[in-house]
């Protein structure tokens, strides 16, 4: 069942399958570790071609940010209990910490922060006998 779409951030903990349907789709799927304090296990699957360099350029550890829809199963255990596992079907999925995933827009570029920094514009907005302390 689908619940929702969700962004999580993580470390991967179990490192990226691959693996292929019958009809010759390629799925890849790896285990994401999203707890702070304690182990929080989530799967992340992936039927995407435009996903499958990131995936399986991810080794175990790495920090990765997910985006994508989340997902809840059933599956029965070998002594017949039925255990729920949380999974998500990814859309996006980024390394942390890497400037590749960055992305930069021009209009909001380092030229624009150092004009404004630049211009004098604090006697224009408040005299100084207006500040309060």
């Amino acid at each position: 069942m689908s619940i929702a779409k969700s962004v999580v951030t993580g470390t991967v903990y179990r490192t990226p399958e691959k693996r292929f349907t019958q009809n010759n789709i390629a799925v890849s799927d790896f285990v994401l570790d999203i707890g702070e304090r304690e182990q929080m296990f989530i799967r992340v699957v992936s039927r995407r071609t435009a996903l499958d360099e990131v995936v399986s350029s991810l080794t175990k550890g790495e920090r990765v940010l997910v985006e994508g829809r989340l997902q809840t199963n059933t599956a029965k255990m070998d002594d017949g209990s039925e255990k729920r596992i949380y999974e998500i079907d990814a859309n996006t999925i980024e390394k942390m910490g890497e400037a590749s995933g960055i992305s930069t827009n021009s209009n909001y570029g380092t030229e624009e922060i150092v004009k404004f920094e630049s211009d004098d514009m604090s006697n224009e907005l408040i005299n100084e006998d207006e500040i309060p302390f």
